[in-house]
């Protein structure tokens, strides 16, 4: 089952305000800020970091991220963001990356930047596949070195298109629908009514209780 977003809570940036590739989340390997930063340093683009750092993943940020950021003028580590500042740091970026390296359940980031029309570059791990509109919404790479020859097409893609990829799959609308069909279609609940002997209606099943 796909997730869903209420459609109202982040809006269609048609023209985003400014040039920079979008990292949000969390500061872990599995979610691959290193490539992030590899991606901006090769690409020449700014790059921006929201995200927070765990307990458990405070050693990796010291000995791997943090040097990273510190010795590419072009990154920028911002920290973690809340909900409200989302939709202008999805909204103005050019791209949101998404360089996983684990099979991620589902990658909630995806759905808010397409949301917000930024299109998403990740990598095909877990769910990737399945949420992004390869050519569409995003664009699906394997290695760091596909990322960088794909980033211009990325770049590139309609905006528009990205956000009704968005309204046609993520909504909240659409979630609700799948978890409606999902229960009438469970053994024992009918939608339809069964005739009584005497001609009347009678609901059956859970429909009854």
């Amino acid at each position: 089952m796909l997730h869903g977003l209420d459609p109202t809570v982040l809006a269609l940036r048609e023209r985003r305000s400014d040039a920079y590739l979008a990292f949000l989340g969390r500061i872990a390997p599995e979610k691959g800020p290193d490539r992030a930063i590899e991606i901006a340093a090769r690409t020449g683009m700014p790059l921006k970091i929201a995200a927070k750092i765990d307990a458990q993943d405070r050693a990796y940020w010291e000995a791997v991220v943090e040097p990273l950021v510190a010795s590419h003028s072009n990154v920028e580590y911002i920290g973690e963001i809340d909900e409200n500042q989302k939709a202008d740091f999805l909204g103005n970026a050019a791209a949101l990356l998404f360089p996983i390296n684990w099979p991620e359940p589902f990658g909630l980031v995806m759905i808010e930047a397409m949301a917000c029309g930024t299109p998403v570059l990740a990598f095909r791990y877990g769910s990737a596949p399945e949420v992004i509109d390869d050519g569409v919404s995003g664009i699906l790479v394997d290695t760091v070195d596909e990322a960088i020859e794909s980033l211009e097409r990325v770049l590139e893609l309609d905006r528009r298109k990205v956000r009704e990829s968005f309204e046609r799959r993520f909504t909240t609308e659409r979630m609700t629908r799948d978890y409606l069909d999902i229960y009438q279609n469970l053994p024992g609940v009918l939608r339809q009514t069964a005739p009584t002997p005497q001609g009347e209606p009678k609901k059956v099943g859970l429909e009854a209780a």
